[in-house]
Order: C-alpha cells, then structure tokens, then sequence
C-alpha cells in the first residue's frame, strides 16, 4: 500500500518520545504572534563587549577558524580556559588533556551523560532542572531521580537528607546546577562541602554545570565543586562564554576535568558535532582574559536588572523569590489566585503582553511546580521597566 510505512511503530525514539517541542520554543513563537515582551527565553537583547565581537571579525578575516578547528578546541582557548579556573578558583588543569571545547553548554552536557552513564545507571538531579539534562538522560539509558529544591524563607533549598536519600547501589551521578535555574539558588559552602562528602564516601561521579558561575549577587560566592576535598578527580565541571559575555549564538561551551573524564566526554563529543565555532573560539580566548573590572560590572548590571523585574512583579502581586545567582527570577502565581502556570504562561501575552515560562516543564512532579512561572531579566532596562508596567496592570 502506497504511503505506508513498513512497522506500526512510532518513528521518534521511545526514550525522546515524552519530549516533544521544548516550552521555550513554544513561548517564543506565542512571542512573536502576540508583540509581547519576551521574558521567557534566556537571551540577552543587547551584544556583549564590542571588542569581544570584533575579535570575531578579526578571526574570520583573517582566516582563523574558518576550516575545522582542532577536535579539543584550538590550543588558543583551552590554554585560556585553564588559565580562568586557575586565576578564579586556584584550580590548575593542563589545557592539552583536562580542558575539552565543546558547542555550548548544552553539548557539553549531552556529551558527558552519554559517555559517562549506561543504561539502568541512576542520576540523581536537582530539581526543578534545565529540560535538556532530562533528554540527555534519557538518550543515555540512565534513569532520572530528582532531588526537589522547595522554598523556604524566600529561596528554594536543597535538602540534603534527601539527597543522602535518593542515592542508591545504583547510582552512577551526581548532576549538580549551582547557580541553579530556573531558581536563581547558589549552593553554599557547607552544601558543597556535604555534597563532596557523599560523593567521595559513594564513590560517585559528578557533572557539574557552572554556566552561570559570574552571575552572584548580593554577596553569594560561587564555589566550584572540583575545589573541595577528593572532587578534582571525579568532577566534570562545565562553562560557556554565551551566558558570561552574552554571545548565547556562538555557542561556546567548554568541560575540564582530569584527563580520564575529559578523555570520555571527548570520545562522546567526536561523534556529534566534532568541532564548531571556530573563528569564535579566538574571540571567546580573548574574553576569558578581560579584567576582572568585566565581570564586576556585568555582575552589578545584571543585579541592578533583577531588582528592576523583582519590584514590578512583587507590586503586581506575585510572590518573589530574589535569586541569588543567573538571570532568571522564579514568582508563585497562587497570589494572583491562579494555580496552573501552564494556563498562566498561555494566556499571560493576551493578558498583559509579556511571555514567561512555567516552571512545571523543569519538574517529574508536574504538581510540585505548578504554581511556579520564571521571568528572564537579562534583557535592557526600559524593556523591563515596560514589561513591570505591563504585569501592574493586568
């Protein structure tokens, strides 16, 4: 019979099969429909340091990166990377064999659950979580467990008797996001320290996902989780230049970790992009050594962003958790007398011409999440101001 396949069965894999299209993609294009204000998607409206731009141009006329750059990323880079976990965190790596560039953070991810855990391996994860790390588990064969970040006092905590909890003889990960999205939380010293603790004691692996290691506020210190006692040998630790520099399309991301972890992650990476970003690669080398007097002031500016979106959502009724770390604040809509932020996020471009995510898409407990919406603030300042008139006014 002509325009039949020959199996009954479904043509996306079973493991990607709950997936679907991602919310952000969704709320991006109700966006684009609608004129509203996009708070939903995490992407600077504004390019990041001009000369960090123009060393792209500079790259790509002069023919650097423009053919396939070495498989680890060029020498250039890695050698700059190490060189920012040294000066940063006292963390020293060789650039040759613990340093590994990948196509942003996302790919870096992927490569490392899909080297580093087989299927029926348990990853236990902070929850809410970053929808792709649920897809790379599933790619990977592993099994999700989630360790739920829940409010207190203002903030989402981590319980750390649960995490003890939720490892079992099956465990093969740790998947650790400190600052953490979508609910701005920096685990503390002591945090850290328990979580070292349990790995060691366990004998666990641990990828950990610093993407947002620049943006803390209000005093938070962002602490590696290789810096702590027995962590640097079974760490994958992983960064990216869009959330720092606010190049979210050059998608550069990098992993480092010992030689052995690196040398997994990278057998991985080999086989879905190989390389990527090149002339970027050399501009991104040159950001990573801006002076500190950069990340200070982005730092500042992005505070001051955040407390522009937190005063207009608390004054148009939404409770606000300030977040201590990223570019995202999480509210809980039940104020407003609403209690599903699927609906909420649906009809909020109608309502009142602004587009926000609902945070039930980060959780296995779609319920646990349901009352929680999270706005993006990396965006211009009167954008945001705009956006606070627009939510007082719903």
């Amino acid at each position: 019979m002509t325009g039949m396949t020959s199996s009954a069965r479904p043509h996306l894999n079973r493991r990607l099969a709950a997936f679907g299209t991602t919310i952000f993609a969704e709320m991006s294009a109700l966006a684009v429909a609608t004129g509203a204000i996009n708070l939903g998607q995490g992407f600077p409206d504004t390019d990041g340091p001009e000369e960090i731009r123009e060393a792209a141009v500079r790259a790509l006329r002069d023919g650097r990166g423009n053919q396939y750059p070495p498989g680890p990323g060029i020498p250039e880079l890695r050698t700059a990377i190490a060189a920012h976990q040294q000066r940063r965190y006292g963390l020293a790596y060789d650039p040759d064999t613990e340093v590994l560039v990948t196509a942003g953070a996302t790919e870096a991810i992927a490569a490392s659950l899909l080297a580093l855990v087989e299927p029926g391996d348990e990853v236990v994860a902070l929850e809410p979580y970053y929808d792709s790390y649920a897809a790379s588990i599933a790619m990977a064969g592993g099994r999700r467990v989630p360790v739920t970040l829940r409010p207190h006092e203002g903030s989402f905590r981590l319980d750390l008797d649960e995490l003890r909890g939720a490892v079992t003889d099956r465990t093969r990960l740790l998947l650790i996001n400190t600052p953490h999205n979508p609910t701005g939380t920096v685990l503390t010293r002591p945090e850290l320290a328990a979580i070292a603790e349990l790995a060691v004691e366990r004998d666990l692996l641990v990828v950990t996902d610093e993407v947002y290691e620049h943006l803390v506020f209000d005093g938070a210190e962002h602490l590696p989780l290789a810096s702590f006692p027995g962590m640097r040998e079974r760490t994958v630790s992983i960064g990216s230049a869009g959330k720092t520099y606010s190049f979210t399309g050059w998608k550069v991301g990098w992993v480092t970790g010992s030689p052995e972890l690196v040398g997994a992650v990278r057998a991985v990476k080999q086989f879905l992009t190989y390389v990527s970003s090149g002339p970027f690669q050399y501009a991104v080398a040159e950001a990573l050594a801006l002076p500190d007097s950069y990340f200070e002031e982005f730092r500042r500016s992005m505070q001051d962003r955040r407390d522009i979106l937190a005063e207009g959502l608390t004054a148009a009724g939404f409770e606000v958790f300030r977040p201590a770390g990223t570019y995202f604040i999480t509210t809980d809509i039940r104020p407003l007398g609403e209690k599903d932020g699927f609906a909420f996020c649906r009809a909020l471009p109608e309502r009142a011409g602004v587009v926000a995510i609902p945070n039930a898409v980060f959780y296995d407990d779609r319920e646990a999440g349901a009352p929680f919406v999270r706005f993006a603030f990396c965006k211009r300042e009167e954008v945001l101001r705009q956006a606070a008139e627009r939510l007082r006014g719903m």
